[in-house]
């Protein structure tokens, strides 16, 4: 099969299209034929082998895994053994953070723990655009416990690949949502439902009178102080990514228990409880850009970037 393999940290242009064997699924696994995979934070993070700490699970002088990519939507081909839930023909969406990435390439080993009968309503990029992004916002804003009808809510960088999702899912959850966003993106955040925008390049949300209930932060760009300020008395925040090795240090060490840093894994339930949120008409993947598979270090390079508008995704077959 063809995938992008790279056997040195650097930059997109490391990745280079390569014949590599079709995997073998194990007992608990199914082989995926993909065909469509989205470009996430984390592959761009993992390629670089950045931040440097990273790499002593990562691998300290080359790479221990060749084959990026962990979100994949496509048609399953083969069952392991122990499978039973699943068969060939099956169309499914996955995610392999947690399993050895090879999202990118033309098949894939999967384990049934982080699959899912793909939605019907959405197209295979679509689907694929979902698993990390829309579970990151999932996890970040139940961290604390369920959204109740009501609860003022504000999300930091909503209109990005968590964000937009996360914008979606706290309306569903009858929340008041506030979005933070730049200029150019404040339409987008209205359209994914928000009920409040705040233009971050004329107006500091944390310096503002309002008081949220829970706020996810997306980018990590504020300090623990900044989040603090801007909570009501007994508020919680969440934070799932962050823009500075300082800045994950800052939540990490002086968080403590209403400022928490939250890593996102995905499970089959998380799947099937977007699923329904989908078919339910309460939650759509909003793509930024589409690029053929040749085109993949391009995908990656231009989410570097950190100007997509919701999200990267790649047409593989």
């Amino acid at each position: 099969m063809k995938a992008f393999v790279y056997e040195r940290y650097g930059p997109p242009e490391r990745l280079r299209l390569a014949e590599v064997d079709t995997p073998t699924p194990n007992a608990d696994e199914v082989l995926v034929k993909v065909l469509a995979a989205s470009v996430n934070a984390a592959d761009w993070h993992i390629l670089r082998g950045k931040p440097l700490f990273s790499r002593a699970t990562l691998g300290l002088l080359r790479p221990k895994h060749q084959i990026l990519g962990v979100d994949v939507a496509g048609r399953v081909e083969a069952v392991g053994g122990g499978v039973t839930g699943f068969q060939p023909g099956d169309d499914v969406y996955a995610n392999l953070l947690d399993h050895g990435y090879g999202g990118f390439a033309e098949h894939v080993a999967v384990p049934v723990g982080v699959l899912s009968l793909k939605p019907a309503s959405l197209s295979f990029e679509e689907a694929a655009a979902v698993p990390m992004a829309a579970t990151t916002a999932l996890q970040g804003l139940r961290h604390h416990g369920e959204l109740q009808p009501g609860q003022r809510v504000l999300i930091n960088g909503a209109t990005g690949g968590v964000g937009s999702f996360a914008v979606q899912l706290a309306k569903a959850s009858g929340a008041e949502v506030t979005a933070v966003t730049s200029t150019g993106n404040l339409e987008l955040a209205r359209s994914l439902g928000a009920d409040h925008v705040v233009d971050y390049t004329s107006t500091d949300f944390a310096a503002g009178g309002r008081r949220y209930d829970r706020i996810l932060d997306t980018v990590g760009n504020r300090s623990v102080r900044d989040l603090r300020r801007a909570l009501a008395e007994g508020g919680k925040a969440a934070v799932t990514g962050f823009t500075s090795v300082r800045g994950l240090l800052g939540v990490s060490l002086r968080g403590g228990k209403d400022v928490a840093q939250v890593q996102a894994h995905v499970t089959a339930k998380d799947l099937e409880r977007l699923s329904a949120l989908v078919e339910a008409g309460k939650l759509r993947p909003r793509i930024d850009r589409r690029y053929r598979f040749a085109d993949l270090p391009a995908a990656i390079a231009y989410l570097e970037q950190g100007r997509a508008k919701s999200k990267v995704v790649v047409e593989v077959a």
